[in-house]
């Protein structure tokens, strides 16, 4: 009797051992598949020839393409324009975002669940639509300039200012500080309250219960918000293609018009490239401060 129980714990071992390669094999398989059919064509291949691309010059393999690129002397103005942008739109969209994540879930109104919803939703809207939205609106023939030339009797538009770095900065605080709500509103849902409250017993006020209990609990998912606003926002395109002027020139603008306008398409993969590093290495930083989230939130 006890040999026929061994037998069939060893025929189950077995049988386990081979479903288990089974299932590996097949997990081999689908990452083959997703390597070759998917991650290949779309995302590999493009790399490759975008590198490729940047590092070709007349005569083969060339620095040209990047020694063009920075030693254009639009270059630098090019930078930093965009750096300008960048850190003016994400900043003042992450403190917007947090603004708003802190009063939905600390000061709950009738109406906050909706809200919420609607700025997950806001967050699958194209870019351009926003700046659409915004000359619709505030633009010179927009309805609330209109309405106020008329209502004070003015002789032009009194609102003319989205057509420049004015517009883009606005249209992208906008669009951008919704992604920023998200991760705080899910950073504040793991706080412990008896922290706060036990603060407030102590007679801590409401910006000290903020700056020294809440801000340093919560700050890791703020700072993956704002590392995310930051390259999304470093990204942009269709907001800067719809309301930025011919003198506010960005990197994906000089990129775009390089290999459209000027056919230049050497130069315009390498500032590609130096755009991908600079996205990447935020990348790489929202990973690390995501990851420490998610293990501190795990504890």
């Amino acid at each position: 009797m006890s040999s026929l129980s061994v037998s069939e714990h060893v025929v189950d071992d077995v049988a386990h051992t081979a479903a288990k390669r089974r299932r590996e094999r097949l997990a081999q398989w689908h990452l083959w598949f997703i390597l070759v059919v998917v991650l290949g064509p779309l995302v590999i291949y493009p790399l490759v020839q975008l590198l490729t691309l940047s590092v070709t010059g007349a005569h083969g393999l060339s620095l040209h393409p990047y020694i063009a690129f920075f030693t254009n002397p639009e270059t630098s103005g090019v930078i930093g324009t965009t750096l300008g942008i960048l850190f003016a739109s994400a900043t003042l969209a992450s403190v917007l975002g947090v603004l708003l994540a802190s009063m939905l879930f600390f000061k709950p109104f009738p109406g906050a669940k909706l809200v919420t919803r609607f700025l997950e939703l806001f967050v699958a809207f194209p870019s351009f639509l926003v700046a659409f939205t915004l000359i619709f609106l505030y633009g010179s023939q927009g309805s609330v300039s209109i309405g106020l030339q008329r209502l004070f009797n003015l002789s032009d538009p009194p609102l003319n200012f989205l057509f420049g770095i004015g517009g883009v900065i606005l249209a992208e605080v906008v669009f951008y500080a919704p992604f920023v709500v998200r991760p705080t509103l899910a950073s504040f849902a793991t706080l412990d309250m008896r922290l706060i409250e036990a603060a407030k017993s102590l007679g801590a006020n409401g910006p000290m219960v903020a700056f020294k209990v809440i801000l340093p609990l919560a700050w890791p998912g703020i700072a993956a918000g704002t590392i995310l606003c930051f390259l999304l926002t470093l990204n942009e395109f269709g907001i800067l293609l719809v309301l930025g002027s011919a003198h506010l020139i960005t990197l994906p603008m000089a990129i775009y018009s390089s290999a459209t306008v000027d056919l230049d398409l050497q130069t315009a993969a390498a500032g590609a490239v130096v755009m991908l590093a600079m996205s990447l290495s935020l990348y790489a930083l929202y990973r690390r401060v995501n990851r420490h989230t998610g293990g501190r939130n795990g504890n």
